[in-house]
């Protein structure tokens, strides 16, 4: 009861934040209907805490969990991988690194969603419409494989890693409280596969030149983040990335057969002042050329 008291508390406080700061977009952006960015929130709110609810309601059993870590660690020492604990050593001793590390897993997944999706909202709707559906696709085949499959991440294992997020840091309990969390959800890494997804949409959409270098960076550091931390295994971070990738496809495969959504092929209120501007000006240019040439007629 207090870790959903303590959830509450602390998700309060960031929809408070995300409001206002919606609202001041909305302040500032010509044409955008507050109906529209409503049902963005609250979709987004939504399945964001649907996805934790069941998230956490389908944490399987300790003995399980290790179980499968222990075919995954199995895996990939077959295929000549296993390099989890080798690659927290080269950190360990040195704390910047592990904080760079750990700011990397907590700060570079769901800041960078919000900022990234924010700026697609506003300024590449369509996108916006693919990728979101591309993350609650992803998101939902992720829930079935954390409760048919739960593993336990490295961290929890008796491997010979350290835990440093909780060893060293304390703000990812405050963006996601324990509350929400299953400990046993290790395969697939959505960090990985959804900061691939975001990397994929700067790549492709933004303006800018660093955006579009940050797109490419982002996910290979977050891929070292999720090891160097031990909460995934290296398979973890591959199989995110690859149901990632098969839910932007079937976002797109949707988006090409299904029809429009109206706020598509419906003009904003924008464009509707605009066009409305331009065919006044126009009328006006008209006036003024038809006023010159009766005065030519006059002094003829």
């Amino acid at each position: 009861m207090q870790d959903a008291a303590l959830a509450l508390y602390t998700w309060g406080r960031w929809v408070v934040i995300a409001a206002v700061l919606s609202l001041i977009v909305y302040r500032s952006r010509q044409g955008l209907r507050w109906q529209q960015l409503a049902r963005e929130i609250a979709l987004i709110l939504v399945a964001y805490f649907a996805y934790f609810w069941v998230r956490g309601l389908t944490e399987g059993s300790e003995a399980r969990a290790v179980a499968n870590a222990a075919r995954i660690i199995n895996i990939e020492r077959t295929l000549g991988f296993f390099w989890e604990p080798a690659l927290q050593t080269l950190i360990l001793g040195n704390h910047s690194l592990i904080t760079l590390a750990n700011w990397a897993y907590i700060w570079g997944h769901w800041p960078v969603i919000g900022i990234t999706g924010l700026w697609l909202f506003l300024s590449r709707p369509q996108a916006y419409r693919l990728f979101r559906d591309a993350f609650f696709i992803s998101g939902a085949i992720g829930l079935v494989i954390f409760m048919a499959f739960p593993v336990a991440p490295p961290r929890l294992t008796d491997i010979d890693v350290v835990d440093t997020v909780t060893a060293y840091s304390k703000a990812y309990r405050v963006l996601q409280p324990p509350a929400l969390v299953n400990q046993y959800a290790a395969v697939p890494s959505l960090h990985v596969g959804w900061n691939l997804l975001v990397g994929i949409a700067l790549v492709r959409e933004a303006p800018w030149r660093w955006a579009k270098a940050f797109g490419v960076i982002m996910p290979v550091v977050m891929f070292l983040a999720i090891v160097l931390t031990a909460n995934h295994y290296i398979v973890d971070g591959v199989a995110g990335a690859a149901i990632a990738l098969t839910g932007l496809l079937l976002a797109q495969r949707v988006r090409q057969k299904g029809p429009r959504p109206a706020e598509e092929t419906e003009p904003r209120s924008g464009d509707f002042a605009a066009g409305a501007s331009a065919i006044a000006g126009a009328r006006t240019h008209a006036r003024m050329a038809h006023r010159r040439q009766l005065s030519l007629t006059r002094r003829m």
